[in-house]
């Protein structure tokens, strides 16, 4: 009887929500539509089982905020978001462990004590309601995101600043003040609008919400243009700078600045690209990292959200190439090799994670034949693939 409910939920509300995901950006539009017209199918009704699941236990939830961290940043503001450089810890040779020292891939359990995991779990859940709501048409679940969105971004009492000036602190150092990696912090905010555009024209995605929203991230866009902070994130050389570029993109085009997104998009081949990517492939600043395959893959997904947004605007990054050969296809080229094989053959350091990296390699490879269907990624990526049915990234990148 569920399973019929959830049919006729979805039969019943296909024409509304199939208009709504037009706006989407990262998520492939006509993509997820037709993934939605076959939700119940023996092939995606697994994964959204999996997803409605994953939304009632977001419903019972409680929506987190900024405030509830015991620590206040420096400016004296608890609203002010704050976060601690993820690879610091205390220098064990010093009485206080100050300054902290950097153990490049090991994640210190102290970032508990302040935003980035709760602003984490509060943008997973709002992705999950997001798209529970989309393929169930069930209002309960944007609702549920409303409420996870007033808390964080627009209620006076429990909201975040629209800034990261405390972003990734390092304890003994810079006076309290935080660095423009922080901005990576928030790099899950470009998937969560999407699937808060899937829920826009639902009863909980009120006039009021919407504005408050674009309003908020308008003054994050400012913030991400002006501050020295910001500016520190947006030089940056690394899969920081790109995902700098990213984010201002999707954040540009939710709030209506097409003018700043297709700046960005347009100088994002010669800025970004041909800077990260040598003519045979290699990422040398991530293969310079202890998880080097983990940044590898993790640039290289940067790469196709910014493919995927841009090609919303009929620009096309994907193929974007130096006169010498730099491009995505080529930091492809060099992946492939890798896939499949035992760490052994692979040159460089992966301190973890192997298994888990190879696996999110493969779906890299799905996301690329998007661009170019003829390339025989996906046969690639598909001999050793081994994702669960019940994952909800076969609805997202299906091959619809």
């Amino acid at each position: 009887m569920k399973n019929l409910l959830v049919c006729t939920l979805l039969f019943a509300s296909a024409f509304t929500l199939n208009a709504q995901v037009a706006n989407t950006r990262i998520y492939a539009a006509e993509k997820l539509a037709k993934v939605k017209e076959k939700a119940d199918s023996p092939l995606y009704a697994p994964a959204v089982k999996t997803l409605l699941r994953d939304a009632d236990k977001a419903l019972k939830m409680t929506p987190p905020s900024v405030m509830d961290k015991t620590m206040t940043a420096d400016s004296g503001d608890k609203h002010d978001y704050m976060s601690m450089g993820p690879y610091w810890w205390p220098d064990p040779s010093k009485p206080d462990g100050l300054p902290y020292i950097r153990k490049d891939g090991q994640r210190n359990p102290e970032l508990d004590k302040l935003d980035r995991n709760k602003l984490g779990d509060m943008s997973k859940a709002v992705t999950t309601l997001g798209l529970a709501y989309y393929f169930s048409g069930d209002e309960k679940y944007a609702q549920k995101a409303v409420d996870f969105l007033n808390v964080w971004f627009l209620d006076a009492k429990t909201k975040m600043n629209p800034n990261l000036t405390y972003g990734q602190t390092i304890p003994g150092k810079n006076k309290g003040m935080g660095r423009g990696a922080g901005m990576i912090d928030i790099y899950s905010f470009t998937e969560m609008i999407d699937a808060m555009t899937l829920m826009e024209n639902s009863k909980a995605f009120t006039p009021k919400v919407k504005k408050g929203m674009k309003e908020w991230f308008t003054q994050l866009v400012e913030w991400m243009q002006t501050s020295p902070v910001a500016a520190e994130e947006q030089r940056a050389k690394n899969n920081h700078g790109l995902a700098y570029d990213v984010q201002l993109t999707a954040y540009a085009l939710y709030t209506g600045n097409q003018d700043l997104a297709m700046k960005t998009i347009q100088e994002f081949p010669e800025k970004r690209l041909f800077a990260q990517i040598e003519p045979d492939g290699k990422q040398p600043l991530e293969l310079a990292r202890t998880t080097a395959l983990g940044y590898t893959i993790f640039n290289l997904g940067h790469m196709l959200d910014m493919c995927s947004i841009a090609s919303t605007l009929g620009q096309d990054i994907y193929n974007a190439t130096s006169q010498d050969g730099r491009s995505i296809t080529a930091a492809l080229k060099f992946l492939i090799p890798y896939i499949g094989k035992p760490q052994s053959e692979w040159p460089y350091q992966q301190i973890k994670e192997w298994d888990k990296k190879q696996e999110e390699a493969c779906w890299i490879l799905r996301r690329a034949s998007f661009f170019d269907p003829k390339a025989g990624y996906e046969a690639i990526g598909a001999q050793f693939r081994e994702t669960p049915a019940s994952k909800r990234i076969h609805l997202i990148y299906s091959l619809e």
